[in-house]
């Protein structure tokens, strides 16, 4: 009888993908973002942001996309995504599906790639800068 290796549940994944890589908190990404030495990546659907605003100078990238526009090899990358060394930290609304997504990231040899511990809302409630969506124009990086 071959052994079936027991599925993992959400919680036991989370643990192993965030074991895998140094997480990092809203002040921290701030300060790499305004130094130039990180890449915020938002990738919450429309009705969030809409809801509670952009980080200004984050790209937006849908969830669906995020490896097709981080991959730097990748034909349909974005300008921002210039190699493998690039520090991206992926922001979703609560810091649980950018743990999923940025250790996918680092399957594509994004090594520096991390989260943000507690996604959008533990940027906002640090008090870090969010402005509003301005209009339903093409997705790219919000502007200050």
């Amino acid at each position: 009888m071959v052994a079936v290796e027991r599925p993992l549940g959400i919680d036991e994944l989370l643990e192993r993908v965030r074991a895998g890589y140094q997480r990092i908190e809203a002040p921290e990404a701030h300060e790499a973002a305004q130094s130039g030495a990180a890449l915020l990546v938002d990738i919450r659907y429309a009705a969030l942001r809409e809801r509670d605003g952009l980080i200004p100078g984050a790209v937006v990238v849908e969830r669906n996309e995020l490896e097709w526009r981080l991959d730097p090899q990748g034909s349909h990358r974005l300008p921002e995504a210039t190699g493998h060394a690039l520090r991206v930290v992926v922001i979703c609304n609560e810091g649980y599906a950018s743990s999923l997504a940025a250790a996918s990231l680092h399957q594509l040899g994004l090594h520096r790639a991390t989260d943000l511990v507690g996604g959008f809302q533990a940027w906002r409630a640090a008090g870090l800068p969010v402005e509003p969506v301005r209009s339903q124009g093409p997705v790219g990086p919000a502007t200050s």
